[in-house]
């Protein structure tokens, strides 16, 4: 067999690197997608890597996960979890640290808080990503902000870094962590590079989880708008359960009438959504929030004009590349005004339109972003 990454053991000698994170693969997401390419970035750079997270998806709690399991020559370890998916209880994390050499947590919940008052007894160099904090949605706004600036703080505390993945996390977590650090995001440039439609196509592509804060019923009032302007327009919704299940989005769309004009498919592998996506000559994204933006990077990497709700998250996109155009989806004609305006853009413009939108996503690849984590590590491993 030809020795790769994905099947080569790790080094027995070499530093230990722990990620925690409540959900892992196989499950899909943003959050996921960005730990298994750190780690696949820090194992070619000589690190052994371990994965602790949930035993299940919180999308099928009863399905139980492998307790062990490499996945692309990562040692995946998940143990169990009680309570909610907004803050898993799952203490057997403390049986797989002890011969770590640095603890990677990642994301604000219970791993965060739990690892942070044990310090003293685990005695192990931490540090965290934030990954959006928990202000997702405006849900319980009032008690989060004081969970924030408490038991957040407290907890932030025990961590060596404190690394925001935004200009939107950090401008939030500097309030109570003044010396945090930014580390945007990689995106994956790879699985869906130059992928779209070679001619202008009146179809739009979104990709990401159903969760509440992803409006997908805006994007949908804006699609009912398109499609009473021109029966051509379609869009396909590529995405896993979360918040909302599949039933729930087959509801949004029924009600709307738009069971001609709206595709519908659940956990797509890779190569089906670049086989989707090469239909399309459009993304559109109607989210209130976003930690990063990381699935208009990968859209953009394919070729893909983006049409993006103005959030924090994607104003900061928008203004590093002008080819990005932003929209308020609140409004459902404005939204499909935007959206119509970037069809006769591509119609316009063609393929130097789609090799700057590639361009712009080439400058976040996971080589250049690894390279600062890994920094990172060596840095905190001089005190170890």
């Amino acid at each position: 067999m030809i020795e790769t990454v994905e099947n080569r053991p790790q080094p027995k000698a070499a530093p230990l690197v722990v990620h925690v994170v409540r959900q892992f693969l196989p499950n899909r997401g943003g959050l996921e997608d960005v730990v298994a390419n750190l780690a696949r970035q820090t194992l070619k750079r000589g690190y052994r890597v371990r994965v602790v997270t949930l035993d299940s998806l919180f999308t099928t709690p009863d399905d139980k996960l492998p307790a062990l399991e490499t996945i692309d020559g990562i040692e995946v370890v998940r143990i169990p979890w009680t309570g909610s998916s907004r803050y898993p209880l799952a203490p057997q994390v403390f049986r797989h640290i002890g011969d770590a050499d640095l603890i990677h947590v990642h994301a604000i919940d219970f791993f965060f808080d739990a690892l942070a008052w044990s310090r003293l007894l685990h005695r192990k160099p931490m540090i965290v990503t934030t990954h959006g904090g928990f202000f997702h949605t405006k849900k319980f706004l009032a008690i989060k902000k004081v969970w924030f600036r408490t038991l957040t703080r407290l907890s932030a505390m025990a961590y060596r870094r404190v690394v925001c993945c935004s200009a939107s996390d950090l401008n939030q977590f500097i309030q109570i962590v003044p010396d945090g650090i930014a580390i945007e995001n990689g995106a994956d440039i790879g699985k869906f590079a130059d992928a779209a439609s070679r001619r202008p196509e009146r179809r739009i592509v979104t990709l990401g989880r159903f969760s509440v804060n992803k409006r997908l019923d805006h994007l949908l009032d804006a699609m009912t708008a398109l499609a009473k302007r021109d029966a051509g327009w379609h869009l396909d919704i590529l995405g896993a359960e979360s918040d909302l299940d599949a039933a729930d989005v087959r509801r949004e769309i029924a009600v709307r009438s738009l069971e001609k004009s709206v595709s519908l498919m659940i956990s797509p592998d890779n190569q089906t959504i670049r086989d989707v996506i090469a239909k399309a000559s459009l993304f559109a994204s109607a989210s209130e929030y976003e930690g990063f933006g990381l699935v208009a990077l990968e859209a953009m990497s394919a070729g893909l004009q983006p049409v993006l709700n103005s959030n924090e998250a994607y104003r900061v996109l928008a203004g590093r590349h002008e080819a990005i155009a932003l929209a308020d989806f609140t409004k459902p004609d404005a939204a499909a005004d935007a959206i119509e305006d970037a069809y006769r853009k591509v119609a316009t413009e063609g393929s130097a339109l789609r090799e700057s939108l590639m361009q712009a996503a080439h400058a976040y690849s996971w080589d250049a972003v690894a390279e600062r984590y890994i920094d990172l590590y060596r840095s905190i491993e001089i005190t170890i």
